[in-house]
């Protein structure tokens, strides 16, 4: 049967979201969008006045918060405007949120001073500094009214956007926004204390989800500029490999093709449309020269690894006593190697952006966590001035790392250059995967010397992987790496110890994947701290608690996970329980998994994570942000495996690089605790927990140690 479609409208699967959204119920009717929707007529009806950096106010009293963080799922578009409301003492629904541009003021004091968005310090950073700024503004209203009524500004009070005064005098924050713009920004400014909070701590659901639902918020692939046409990447199948040759002849005939370019990355094919360039970048021809990696496989990356502990450069990172020297002198010593493989982000947005050169300038417009790196980096390669490089972040569908790297961005730039012309440059899911930037493959020893009470006297520690800041940051090859060793030490107290690195590049490029080396080290540190109580033979729970007296907050994580997933209990038939615990992000984080066998492969029945994130902003946001790091963490366990043969990753596609489908996903039952501490992040750490708890689960009910992600059938046979 064909349908008729002459004289049907083209509808884009972004319209037909907005259609049918509204249709099922006025959705996109009187919601006022947060964020990127802050467009350009909303700004034209009020003169809007900028106190400080992070809050503009328009005279319409509309209130605008300039996030310098990006929004790829976490949740700072809720949590950042919750910070700003609390100190102008406004519902949070009247505070807008706006992508920042590139600029110094926005820098993460985390991370270098840079304007980046990455280990889980949205709101770390931004605790104290989006409540000052809130404070400062809230001062300068008060101070404007003042002057204007001539009165004490100690007699007025400031809420509900408006300042108050005697005999009834009052304005909006609108009204009195250009007179407060003008005065002098106070330095020594009061914020709240926790007991005076009444937004910050209290559930929010987060309000970019109407515009996601409703499909009006813009992401990358939503952009659309006039006269844009689209482009796809032919990239060398091997990393490191050139290009030798090419013949377009035909794909130029093909209707649609606009152009193909060569640029340093391969050869970009640019047509009206992107299936029509999809199509004709097939009937390439391409001649590629391999390079130095056309022979690299996974077995020789591994074997590359563990020869790297034999005979690298260590690099120390903790040492307390003659650790070594009580290992080899000891009657009892447990001894244990792990391997952790590479794994591809596969975010659910494909890496896309949009770039239109005019010239001396250029406009960038996408999905990025590095903005300020973005401009900088295409101003320096096209030979621009950075002030004239204009990026404008939207939301992103997905990160987890991924968008820290701005190899996208730059090739959009280039094309567009290459055609003068607006173009918006889409990878396929295929392309993503091949050639993505993977968490790094990792090789870790570990060594313990036991007492008669069973306990640790003295442990080793090696790990050997690649230094993903060297790459990124060009780190000397003898400098530490702190992205590459979180975790590695872990909070047991054992009276001697040694802990270093080995920096080992194993062929694939790698990038900062969710957690970054927590996944890696947690995995060993708390695989084998299982091993050390089952070699005592004593409960895995009782003897981590034993060795965990000077830290309450774990303390306190892991007993409550215990409770929570009926630890002590009997299991049902067929199942058993692994637990974990950790330190990162400064949070404590614990959790018990509930396990069966089907196929050869752990199934996860139930997932009991509790954590002490210090003070919460919004717990909705950190109980979603722990939910998705289950999900997350346990599709990279599980199924998540990037292997390579003659240079080329031999995953493609969602088919051969497995997530977890809706069927599988466990039970979680997440229990927050209440703490005073400042806040810690939650976007990462218990990612780090699935690969020790499930590998500690499966011991307990097979017998068998599996030391190697992930956990797949064939794997789990050799153990």
């Amino acid at each position: 049967m064909s349908v008729p479609t002459k004289g049907l409208a083209k509808v884009s699967r972004r319209g037909f979201v907005q259609g049918s959204a509204a249709m099922s119920g006025g959705m996109l009717v009187g919601f006022t969008l947060p964020g990127a929707m802050l467009g350009g007529a909303a700004q034209a009806a009020a003169m809007v006045h900028t106190p400080n950096a992070w809050v503009h106010i328009a005279d319409d009293n509309t209130i605008t918060l300039m996030s310098a963080r990006a929004e790829m799922g976490q949740g700072v578009y809720t949590s950042m405007p919750m910070l700003i409301a609390e100190e102008l003492n406004v519902d949070v629904h009247q505070v807008k949120v706006a992508f920042a541009p590139p600029g110094k003021v926005y820098g993460n004091a985390l991370i270098f001073g840079l304007q980046l968005t990455g280990g889980s310090t949205s709101v770390r950073e931004g605790w104290q500094k989006l409540r000052l700024a809130g404070a400062q503004v809230r001062e300068m209203l008060v101070a404007a009214a003042a002057q204007k009524w001539g009165v004490d500004a100690a007699t007025l009070k400031a809420e509900n956007a408006m300042v108050l005064g005697p005999k009834g005098r009052k304005a909006s924050y609108g009204q009195l926004a250009e007179a407060a713009s003008r005065l002098p920004v106070p330095e020594n400014v009061a914020i709240k204390d926790a007991s005076q909070f009444r937004v910050v701590g209290k559930a929010l659901t987060r309000l970019d989800t109407p515009a996601k639902v409703s499909g009006s918020a813009r992401f990358g692939i939503d952009v659309k500029l006039p006269g844009m046409v689209y482009a796809t990447l032919a990239q060398c199948p091997v990393q490191g490999g050139k290009l030798k040759s090419f013949d377009a002849s035909q794909a130029r005939r093909l209707p649609g093709v606009i152009d193909v370019v060569q640029i340093p990355d391969g050869v970009a094919v640019v047509a009206d449309s992107y299936w029509r360039a999809v199509k004709a970048r097939e009937t390439l021809q391409l001649s590629w020269d391999d390079g130095p990696n056309a022979q690299l496989d996974t077995a020789a990356m591994v074997a590359g690894t563990r020869a790297a502990l034999d005979s690298g450069t260590p690099i120390p990172l903790k040492k307390v006593g003659d650790a070594a020297g009580v290992i080899a002198a000891a009657a009892k010593v447990v001894r244990a190697e792990y391997l952790t493989h590479n794994v591809a982000h596969a975010p659910m947005e494909p890496m896309n952006f949009t770039a239109h050169f005019q010239g001396d300038r250029i406009r960038l417009i996408g999905p990025t966590q590095w903005p300020d790196n973005a401009q900088g980096t295409v101003a320096k390669v096209l030979g621009i001035k950075p002030e004239n490089v204009a990026v404008e972040n939207t939301f992103l569908g997905g990160a987890f790392g991924r968008r820290i790297d701005i190899d996208y961005i730059l090739q959009a730039a280039l094309i567009s250059k290459a055609v003068n012309r607006p173009v918006k440059l889409v990878w396929s899911r295929e392309d993503d995967m091949q050639h993505d930037y993977y968490r790094p493959l990792a090789v870790h020893r570990l060594a313990a010397a036991v007492g008669a009470d069973g306990k640790p006297t003295a442990q080793t520690w090696r790990v050997a992987s690649q230094s993903i800041t060297g790459r990124v940051f060009g780190l000397p090859p003898e400098a530490p790496d702190a992205l590459m060793t979180e975790a590695a030490v872990a909070l047991y107290e054992v009276p001697a110890v040694q802990h270093d690195v080995v920096k080992h590049d194993a062929g694939l490029r790698v990038g900062y994947w969710r957690a970054v080396s927590h996944n890696m080290n947690a995995f060993a540190n708390e695989s084998f701290i299982d091993e050390l109580a089952a070699a005592a033979g004593q409960d895995p729970v009782a003897y981590r608690l034993a060795l965990l007296e000077a830290h309450p907050r774990a303390v306190a994580v892991l007993k409550a996970a215990a409770a929570k997933g009926g630890w002590g209990q009997p299991a049902p038939a067929g199942r058993a329980r692994g637990v974990a615990v950790m330190e990162g992000y400064d949070s404590h984080v614990a959790q018990v998994v509930e396990i069966s066998m089907k196929d050869g492969a752990p199934w996860v029945h139930k997932v009991s994570v509790v954590a002490d994130v210090g003070q919460m902003v919004n717990p909705d946001t950190v109980l979603a942000q722990i939910q998705s790091s289950v999900v997350f963490g346990l599709s990279a366990v599980l199924w998540g495996e990037i292997t390579v043969d003659k240079g080329r990753v031999q995953q493609f596609n969602f088919d051969s690089f497995r997530v977890m489908r809706n069927h599988e996903a466990p039970q979680i039952d997440v229990t927050l605790l209440s703490s005073p501490a400042k806040p810690g992040g939650i976007g990462e750490p218990v990612t780090a927990l699935q690969a020790p708890s499930v590998a500690n689960a499966i011991a307990a009910l097979t017998g068998k140690r599996v030391r190697r992600t992930p956990f797949l059938p064939q794997y789990l046979a050799q153990a």
